[in-house]
């Protein structure tokens, strides 16, 4: 179920939609400057979560670090040829017809394109003179997957091959019965259960074998995967930069990249999921947050920052951090440390400033940030250190 509301502030409308087990949340409306690489603003990102607030109880507070992705896209309007005013602007599609007889469609989106065909070749056939053989077929037309689908399906996949229901819901649902061809794609887990799955992301349903299948279907680049086939970019870019270096390596395998193309894509993914999902728009918004923390918090949070900077460098470094989880038995690899240095680093040079630190920490305080990696792993870290304390309140006030 969702929720749409025509009446905002300004007169565009909102909505709440459920789509890949998240809230998709919009819109924005505005002129824009043609470009193959429409990019969303922060703007844009403050009006919607402005105007969902009204929507919603007041003891839900929606953050600026909720925000998972956030993206745009330029829809085309075209003026109606048929009308007098011509400032008027169709929101839905035209079909005209010129003096020469030819027929000619505009506007319209991707949620329409069914009626925009039917449409399209009536008027075809009124124009010509056609006759046609029967009436239209193509709102009962099956596409690809659908033709031995049934809302049962997912069950074949979790008892046969030993999927994981969710991810089995999501084949199905997805690929209808392509989904028993993709699963055969699967190598063993390894594990008891599930039986075969290896997923992209392990919080999403997203399995590396839909990523051999999609090459095979003539996708051709890391983005086709990531943002039109799995939709992990739109549902979540931070996991979507995670599980960018194993689509590549995949697509490596299928397609037979040289180390050289695979740098090249996952180049060209970065970009993509910076500028056009929203990923760097954190980091913009960081940028403008002031420092708001009290005398103690600061003191408290320097302590913490000279734990980890053992040289007293003024920044903190890779090795700085491994050999802090090391002395804290924290068990964390080198790609995890580097991807939570990138978290806190605001100037990309690869290390943690004290600016950068107190800065992230008073942003995850107030809610620009949200669920962060770094603060998790630092506060259980801060924890782990209390408990070594014999607590007085626990021993009744002596030893």
């Amino acid at each position: 179920m969702g929720l749409l509301d025509p009446a905002t502030a300004d007169g565009r409308v909102i909505f709440f939609l459920p789509w890949q087990n998240c809230t998709i949340a919009g819109t924005t409306d505005t002129p824009c400057e043609l470009t193959d690489n429409p990019h969303p603003t922060e703007d844009d990102v403050k009006f919607i979560l402005k105007e969902i607030k009204h929507y919603l109880s007041p003891d839900i507070d929606i953050r600026r670090g909720d925000v998972l992705s956030a993206w745009a896209g330029i829809r085309p309007l075209v003026t109606d040829p048929n009308k007098s005013d011509t400032q008027s602007i169709a929101r839905n599609h035209i079909i005209e017809v010129s003096d020469s007889r030819m027929v000619t469609i505009a506007g319209g989106k991707w949620t329409t394109y069914r009626q925009m065909s039917e449409e399209t070749i009536d008027k075809v056939i009124e124009v010509a003179n056609l006759q046609a053989k029967g009436p239209c077929k193509t709102k009962g037309l099956l596409l690809d997957g659908a033709y031995h689908w049934g809302p049962n399906l997912f069950i074949r996949l979790v008892q046969e091959y030993g999927v994981e229901p969710s991810v089995a819901q999501h084949l199905a649902n997805v690929y209808g019965d392509k989904s028993l061809e993709i699963i055969k794609l699967e190598s063993l887990s390894g594990q008891r259960w599930p039986v075969v799955g290896k997923r992209l992301h392990p919080n999403y349903p997203y399995l590396e074998s839909e990523v051999r299948w999609a090459t095979r279907e003539y996708a051709c680049r890391a983005v086709d995967i990531l943002a039109r086939r799995t939709r992990l970019a739109f549902a979540n870019v931070h996991a979507a930069v995670e599980a960018l270096p194993r689509v590549v390596q995949i697509m490596g395998e299928e397609l037979g990249w040289s180390e050289t193309k695979r740098q090249e894509e996952l180049a060209h993914c970065k970009r993509f999921l910076r500028f056009e999902m929203g990923y760097n728009l954190k980091l913009q918004e960081r940028l403008q947050h002031p420092i708001n923390l009290s005398s103690d918090e600061i003191a408290d949070l320097m302590s913490k920052f000279r734990k980890m900077d053992a040289d007293n460098k003024g920044f903190i470094t890779l090795n700085d951090l491994e050999r802090y989880f090391k002395g804290t038995n924290h068990s964390m690899e080198a790609a995890q440390i580097m991807d939570m240095i990138d978290e806190v680093d605001l100037n990309r040079n690869g290390r943690i400033e004290m600016s950068e630190f107190l800065q992230f920490m008073s942003a995850a305080k107030s809610g620009t940030v949200g669920s962060s990696r770094f603060k998790h792993v630092l506060d259980r870290t801060s924890h782990s250190d209390k408990d070594h304390v014999i607590s007085v309140d626990r021993s009744g006030g002596g030893v």
